[in-house]
């Protein structure tokens, strides 16, 4: 998931909401739709977010030689979990 949807969003929420007066599009206000955009570009954008930094893999890979020249390497991935946020 990138960011260019929530942003699009954001985006097309603030001309409606900011560049209309007082338009009516039959019972719907345009400036309530727009600013109801905004607000779901930005709980997409927050979410976009948590979902990629929930998880940090990391990995390291070790290359071992013994006394006759051989080599053997291993090769080894954690994944982790972010601190949970303080407590309020």
């Amino acid at each position: 998931m990138g960011f260019g949807g929530p942003i699009g969003l954001i985006v097309v929420g603030l001309i409606l909401a900011l560049a209309f007066n007082d338009q009516q599009v039959g019972p719907l206000e345009v400036i309530t739709l727009g600013w109801i955009l905004v607000l779901a570009g930005v709980l997409w954008l927050v979410l976009t977010f948590v979902q990629q930094n929930t998880k940090r893999r990391h990995t390291t890979t070790a290359t071992t030689t013994d006394a006759q020249g051989r080599q053997a390497s291993t090769q080894r991935t954690s994944e982790s979990d972010p601190p949970p946020p303080p407590a309020v």
